[in-house]
């Protein structure tokens, strides 16, 4: 939810930006069904019956699910910021397999964010007993009391960062023209001079 909710912010500052979200519509994105998919996969196994599955069955398809975000971002390479989006899932997914498919999560994040700090059964984010690649995992928090309060990653970060990358970029904000590759001028050879005239 925190990462919908930075997407929202960052796509508010288009129009403000100058952009317009009307050249979305010229993107020609390949192999939609990957992303689809593994949305409404996380969608069953975070949030609609986490608890209802066994715990290996819940992180195998945890981790399908940034395989085929992986696979969708390789198709789609192309498009502006996406390789960055691309970058965040992986640091995302590193975390998470290194895990048996579970985000760890630090003890002081889901405290400070007023997280169940012992869940049971499969989360997607929870405390590890002997965590690996514990710097990538949710070790960030929106303080409890505060909207949307809820740990994040560096990866969540990155995630953002592209996110904004890839909306400036494609609508044409202020911002997003002047970050664009400028073209090579490439100079325009004149005629040859000719010769002087012999004497």
């Amino acid at each position: 939810m925190i990462i919908v909710f930075g997407v929202a912010v960052v796509a508010l500052s288009v129009p403000l930006l100058g952009g317009r979200f009307s050249h979305l519509v010229e993107i020609r994105l390949r192999r939609p069904e990957l992303i689809v998919g593994a949305l409404l996969l996380q969608i069953v196994v975070v949030d609609l019956i986490p608890s209802s599955l066994p715990f290996v069955v819940a992180a195998g398809v945890h981790l399908l699910t940034y395989v085929l975000g992986a696979a969708f971002v390789w198709c789609n390479r192309r498009i502006p910021g996406l390789w960055i989006i691309g970058i965040g899932g992986g640091l995302n997914l590193a975390a998470i397999a290194a895990n048996r498919g579970e985000m760890p999560a630090s003890h002081w994040a889901q405290v400070t964010s007023g997280l169940d700090v012992s869940p049971t059964g499969f989360t997607n984010s929870g405390a590890v007993a002997h965590p690996h690649l514990a710097v990538l995992g949710d070790i960030f928090a929106v303080p409890r009391g505060w909207p949307l309060a809820n740990v994040f990653s560096i990866g969540d970060i990155v995630l953002l960062v592209g996110a904004a990358v890839l909306l400036h970029r494609i609508c044409h904000s202020r911002i997003g023209r002047r970050s664009a590759p400028r073209p090579v001028a490439h100079a325009v050879a004149g005629p040859a001079a000719s010769p002087a005239d012999p004497a």
